[in-house]
């Protein structure tokens, strides 16, 4: 572990993909740089990103993919109904190809590109070794420029003197220990885990109608250690969700039983009423949304039958859930995995050998679930969803013999939002003057998404606003210096 300095230029409050960024950007420009990190482990979240977004990268001219900037730029912000703030939108675009050479210049390795969800502009490039990959390179390159890069150390408040920001106090065995700066960029990754912050701002039961995965002790600590110096707050109850079913420590994560769950077949409510056009599976925001909405006491259920578990393993699955398990992916190991489930005993997944008793063992209504089934089924056979509109290619007939129910939650892969910032990453007061030496980015920071995220338009821009808004908040931090 890296001893605690005194003094140095920057303290950066996070070691994720954004404080990492930031940090081997200011060491690089000859800053001296302390990075303090909460976790035993450095990256957080950013270890299990797969792909980051650009627009108009080497990669992408090498494929003939004309996708522009300005393209880029104006579907995030119709995307947003022009909720996002426009102009540090363009400065995140503008700047995402230059990251990802900057990201391979520093040994960050891109396997190529992937159009990971149909009908959508190709800004997904895919990593070598995943976000830990990053996070590992990123880490050594500012190791070897110089860094302190110290762990189980978090940031508790930074201070000032004279009305200017002076220096941070840090939390190192139980003690705090001040260390002085000229500026802090804090990049502590949202406040996912914190259950108060999350009924405050989004109206949401943590645990119940939202559960965090991959986040571990994100408590908002730098969003309200930026709020106590005057900044003001920006997209604090937008999150990123996504469907996801069989959730639980029992369950491994990417198996096969979740990725024939998460098709687009027949999802319906806990009383058994269909919800939405379940093509929704492609596009994690929209699946995400409709399932918070729809899902009273926690939960919604994804429906199949043996017939559509013996189309999947013929044909292969229709939605993709991660490069190695791609469209056409056939899930042998669902049967095997299932009896394992069911002898084991779960409440999660129930199975039964008609509708009526599948209801029963699921808790839903049978009267509704044979009907919705009955309507559902009618559909199929006439090849044309006269309710959600679903394309007739995935309307697909549930006949049993055997009929399943999984659970699926709304799960969150972060919160977007917290602290207002300009395109600089500059934090701002409630007037909309700038913080002197005070910048945010990643998950701490407003502007970028509006009320959702915008996967849909620009897949992979949640890891691409943490390394850009590291980047820009580096670069504004030493010239600030200057």
């Amino acid at each position: 572990m890296s001893s605690i300095p005194t003094q140095v230029d920057v303290v950066v409050a996070g070691s994720g993909a954004a404080g990492l960024a930031a940090a081997v950007t200011l060491c690089e420009g000859g800053a001296t740089v302390a990075v303090f990190e909460k976790q035993r482990s450095l990256g957080g979240t950013s270890n299990f990103f797969h792909g980051t977004f650009a627009v108009e990268s080497r990669m992408q001219r090498e494929r003939y993919i004309d996708y522009s900037r300005d393209e880029a730029f104006r579907n995030i912000m119709e995307y947003s109904h022009w909720k996002a703030n426009a102009l540090l939108v363009r400065a995140v675009v503008d700047e995402s190809a230059a990251t990802l050479e900057w990201l391979m210049e520093r040994g960050v390795e891109f396997t190529g590109q992937m159009i990971n969800m149909p009908r959508v502009p190709q800004t997904y490039h895919v990593l070598k070794g995943d976000g830990e990959a990053v996070v590992k390179a990123l880490a050594t390159r500012a190791k070897d420029k110089g860094a302190h890069i110290v762990p189980a150390t978090p940031v508790t408040a930074i201070e000032r003197e004279g009305g200017r920001l002076s220096g941070v106090v840090v939390e190192s065995d139980g003690e705090e220990v001040s260390v002085v700066c000229k500026a802090v960029i804090i990049a502590t990754g949202g406040y996912a885990n914190n259950k108060e912050w999350i009924k405050r701002y989004t109206g949401r039961e943590l645990g119940v109608d939202l559960i965090a995965v991959g986040n571990t002790g994100k408590m908002g600590d730098g969003i309200r250690m930026a709020w106590e110096l005057g900044a003001a707050s920006d997209g604090v109850d937008s999150l990123e969700v996504l469907r996801v079913g069989p959730v639980g420590d029992e369950f491994a994560m990417g198996s096969d039983v979740e990725v024939v769950a998460m098709q687009p077949d027949l999802w319906v409510t806990a009383r058994g009423e269909r919800f939405c056009d379940e093509s929704l599976a492609f596009h994690d925001t929209h699946s995400g949304n409709a399932n918070l909405r729809a899902a009273a006491g926690g939960h919604t259920f994804s429906l199949f039958d043996d017939s559509i578990v013996e189309h999947v393993l013929v044909h292969g699955v229709d939605r993709s859930l991660t490069p190695e398990k791609p469209p056409g992916y056939r899930p042998v190991e669902f049967r095997k995995e299932m009896e394992a489930i069911m002898t084991a005993g779960t409440t999660e997944i129930f199975r039964a050998g008609s509708v009526e008793d599948l209801a029963l063992a699921a808790g839903m209504d049978p009267e509704t679930l044979c009907r919705t089934i009955d309507e559902y089924n009618g559909f199929c056979a006439k090849g044309r969803d006269g309710i959600m509109a679903k394309a007739p290619r995935y309307l697909r007939p549930l006949q049993g013999p055997m009929f399943y129910a999984v659970r699926a939650r709304t799960v969150m892969l972060g919160t977007k939002g917290g602290i207002r910032i300009n395109e600089r990453m500059e934090a701002l007061d409630t007037k909309g003057e700038v913080i002197p030496g005070l910048y945010a980015g990643g998950f701490d920071a407003g502007g970028m998404y509006g009320d959702s995220y915008p996967i849909h338009v620009a897949s992979g821009l949640s890891s691409a606003f943490a390394l850009n808004s590291g980047r820009i908040a580096g670069q504004s931090a030493l010239e600030f210096m200057e």
